[in-house]
C-alpha cells in the first residue's frame, strides 16, 4: 500500500476452495515440486516450470509451456468426473 498507493489485501484459501483436502498423493507431490524447484535453481535454469508427466516430475520451457493451447472438452470425460466430485466451474 505505501509503495502503490493502492488498497491491498490477503487472502489464504481454506482447502475446500481450492478443491478439497490435500491426499496424501497431493502431499507428497507437492514436496517432489518443491525439492524440483529448488534444483532448477541451484542449476541457474531459470525461465522453466516443474512439470508432471507420465509419473515423472520434470521441468519444461515456459515459453514452451504456454506456446499452444490445450483446449479441454466441457462435455468430456474429465469435466463430467470434476463435476461428479463436486468441483465448479463457475457455471
Amino acid at each position: 500500500q505505501r509503495i502503490t498507493g493502492k488498497e491491498t489485501r490477503s487472502c489464504t484459501l481454506g482447502h475446500l476452495q481450492r478443491g478439497g483436502s490435500p491426499t496424501s498423493f497431493d502431499r507428497v507431490l507437492g514436496t517432489r515440486f518443491g525439492v524440483h524447484a529448488v534444483k532448477l535453481i541451484e542449476r541457474g535454469e531459470f525461465g522453466r516450470m516443474v512439470s508432471y508427466q507420465r509419473y515423472h516430475v520434470g521441468s519444461v520451457l515456459i515459453a514452451e509451456a504456454v506456446s499452444q493451447l490445450n483446449l479441454v472438452d466441457p462435455q468430456g470425460e474429465v469435466v463430467e468426473t470434476a463435476r461428479g466430485v463436486g468441483i465448479s466451474f463457475g457455471d
